[in-house]
């Protein structure tokens, strides 16, 4: 018959030496079945997915970021249509991951000249590699500029409209609709120069029969999401590329007849309606004719 060692452990005595973390009474806790991937995966580090200042929701919205391709929408509008979180919990999890350099958002131009704004999902922030390994390009170094003792002139407004008329009415009628954009949309404040310049763009539209509302509409509507660098700029564009044609022709309207006033013949002392230059009814002129 074996004997039994008393100095060797149990088998429940080893997985606790060997492990010393490891509780003899441990259930539970998470266990991984993984499995390789071989296709649509994205490699993410634990430095993001276990970040202990980010909030959760930064957390799954920088995986998700990171999982895009290049060019996909990653602005708030696009997330905000995937996700049901809604724009203001996503733009303040977009600014967590700014903080802490997973995302930064930078101003370009296109060949075009339009200035559009670019997101950069950078997957270990503080290292910026190849935009092939990284998918976070670097911008390019811009040349240096000496710098200038005098403050660059300001370019010339787009010309507008000049209407026909200066009626003192329709400029002030033009101006204030002009300062009253702001309270549409506070990037159309507008200085008192601006407004000189695009008043008479406005009485031309006035002149031609537009209404002051239907001005404001189209001065006001589809304002691009961007900030607006130069408003007085957009609207003299509009006023000038979106101004309608002339109302139709109208003939003047024919003059009511004239209704004279009743006086006393001087001749007859009969009552007749002629100008205040005749004295006798019509009867006593005749008669005057015939017997000088």
């Amino acid at each position: 018959m074996d004997t039994q060692n008393p100095s060797a452990p149990s088998r429940a005595q080893s997985a606790v030496v060997g492990n010393p973390t490891r509780s003899r009474h441990h259930t539970g806790g998470v266990i991984h079945e993984n499995t390789r991937h071989t296709t649509r995966f994205v490699v993410i580090g634990n430095h993001l997915t276990q970040h202990k200042e980010l909030s959760l929701l930064a957390i799954g919205l920088g995986c998700h970021i990171q999982s895009l391709p290049t060019g996909a929408g990653a602005d708030i509008k696009s997330l905000a249509a995937r996700f049901p979180e809604g724009t203001t919990r996503i733009a303040a999890a977009l600014r967590e991951l700014e903080t802490h350099g997973y995302l930064r958002r930078e101003r370009v131009r296109t060949p075009t000249g339009r200035i559009i704004t670019r997101t950069v999902s950078c997957n270990q922030p503080g290292h910026r590699r190849r935009p092939a390994d990284t998918n976070c390009p670097a911008p390019q170094p811009r040349p240096a500029q000496p710098r200038r003792a005098e403050p660059r002139p300001r370019k010339a407004l787009p010309a507008v409209p000049q209407p026909s008329s200066t009626a003192p009415a329709l400029h002030q009628q033009a101006t204030d609709l002009l300062t009253g954009l702001r309270r549409h949309d506070p990037r159309l404040l507008l200085s008192a120069t601006d407004t000189e310049h695009l008043a008479p763009g406005v009485i031309a539209w006035l002149e031609r029969e537009v209404t002051p509302t239907a001005v404001r509409h189209a001065l006001t509507a589809d304002l691009p999401d961007d900030p607006l660098r130069r408003p007085a700029a957009l609207l003299a564009h509009r006023l000038t590329a979106q101004l309608p044609p002339p109302p139709p022709y109208r003939p003047p309207a024919t003059p009511p007849p004239v209704h004279h006033g009743l006086r006393t013949c001087d001749s007859c002392d009969r009552a007749f309606r002629a100008p205040t230059t005749e004295t006798r009814c019509r009867d006593c002129r005749k008669a005057a004719v015939t017997h000088p």
